[in-house]
């Protein structure tokens, strides 16, 4: 082989680790936040695809002609875009379980700047979703996601798609992903019910107690105390599950 076939077919194949992993990046918690500069990710993409590069797979592929690499590029794409919704659809349930929490405490009203996946996103679920995707760094998670980078061409070979597991494990996903948000926001459930309950009893042995302006603030401060003493375990489960999830890329 020339230096100039040479040189081609390293280009057309960093070309395609770098569709992969930039795709994964768009949207791979703690890389693909909204808050974060498009060009910053775009240079991290290039930096992670570089020096992955020589360890995959993908180098040892060789192209006839460039118009042979279009297709190969376009399902590595979407092998990328599978790999960073389903890890997005899992951190969805960190936020999903701080809305319910805002609802329950009676602070669904204190909105936040919506950085996450719903509109109108509120303070609690704003606050928790910082909190996942900041002990994603300090317990050195973003390493096992780069080591996951490097797995998913173990998982998916270069250029091979699988339609039908992909949708069936997207699926497998949202559906982890509410049973996970439901299961950390259950002990705020319990809450809840106790106090409204309570309250309940309460007015009906006192009909005059004002009950909204009693219960508003009851609810208040043990919504926050509870979260105070639940939050741990809450991000603890949920790194769990999506460390788990990271080491196989499956559910």
């Amino acid at each position: 082989m020339d230096l100039t076939a040479l040189l081609t077919s390293q280009v057309m194949g960093f070309a395609l680790v770098f569709a992969r992993l930039g795709s994964v990046l768009v949207f791979m918690p703690g890389f693909g936040e909204a808050f974060i500069p498009v060009r910053h990710r775009l240079a991290l993409a290039v930096v992670i695809a570089a020096a992955l590069y020589p360890a995959t797979p993908v180098q040892a592929m060789i192209f006839e002609a460039p118009l042979a690499l279009l297709p190969v590029l376009a399902i590595e794409v979407m092998i990328g875009i599978w790999i960073g919704l389903t890890a997005r659809i899992l951190l969805i349930a960190v936020q999903f379980a701080g809305y319910q929490v805002g609802i329950v405490a009676g602070l669904s009203n204190a909105f936040a700047p919506s950085i996450g996946s719903f509109e109108g996103s509120t303070l609690l679920a704003t606050s928790l979703l910082l909190a996942g995707v900041a002990l994603i760094f300090a317990t050195d998670l973003h390493h096992l996601i780069i080591a996951a980078l490097l797995m998913s061409y173990d998982v998916f070979a270069p250029g091979v798609i699988i339609p039908g597991d992909m949708a069936q494990q997207v699926v497998r996903a949202a559906s982890q992903s509410f049973y996970l948000g439901i299961m950390i926001a259950a002990p705020f459930y319990v809450m809840g019910l106790v106090l409204n309950v309570g309250l309940g009893l309460a007015n009906r042995m006192m009909p005059t107690l004002p009950v909204f302006f009693v219960a508003a603030p009851l609810l208040i401060c043990s919504g926050l105390f509870v979260l105070v003493l639940a939050a741990p375990a809450m991000l603890r489960t949920w790194l769990v599950e999506f460390s788990t999830w990271l080491g196989v890329l499956s559910f």
